[in-house]
């Protein structure tokens, strides 16, 4: 089983996508928060597979949130799961240790095997993100998100 914790401000969206992923066998939803440092303190809590992450919530989240989980060590991939698709939303979020970046588009097959295969340690991008990212490469000259990231923060981008 792979353990998800779901992260949302919307009450609407996390039973959406629990209701979503409890039609896969494979897949236990063990949580719920409303806010970025609530996911924080389940995630240490619950200590579960995968964090599907919005990346903005008024209660605070997204990139601070990914940030502190990964900084505390936790065992957990965060997935990032929002309706933004900026440069530099999706730069922040793969800087601060992202495991993917996912949009709110998503079908509940495909959202399924994004999980899965972050769960295997593959980090899972939605189309449009990866151009984004590509740009991003091309902008900063390099080729791979190690470097982008580098590059950023020599550019003060970050």
């Amino acid at each position: 089983m792979i353990r998800v914790l779901l992260a949302d401000d919307h009450p609407v969206v996390r039973e959406g996508l629990r209701g979503m992923l409890d039609a896969e066998a494979d897949l236990d939803v063990v949580g719920e928060a409303d806010s970025g440092p609530r996911a924080e303190a389940l995630c240490a809590e619950l200590l579960p597979d995968i964090v599907l992450m919005d990346l903005r919530m008024p209660a605070g989240g997204g990139v601070e949130s990914i940030r502190r989980i990964r900084a505390a060590g936790l065992p957990c991939r965060v997935v990032v799961l929002t309706t933004y698709e900026s440069d530099s939303d999706i730069l922040r979020a793969v800087e601060a240790g992202a495991s993917g970046y996912l949009l709110k588009d998503l079908g509940r097959a495909d959202l399924a095997d994004a999980i899965r295969a972050a769960a295997r340690g593959e980090t899972v991008l939605a189309p449009t993100v990866k151009t984004h990212l590509l740009r991003i490469f091309g902008k900063l000259g390099v080729s791979d998100r190690t470097a982008a990231v580098t590059g950023a923060m020599r550019h003060g981008l970050l």
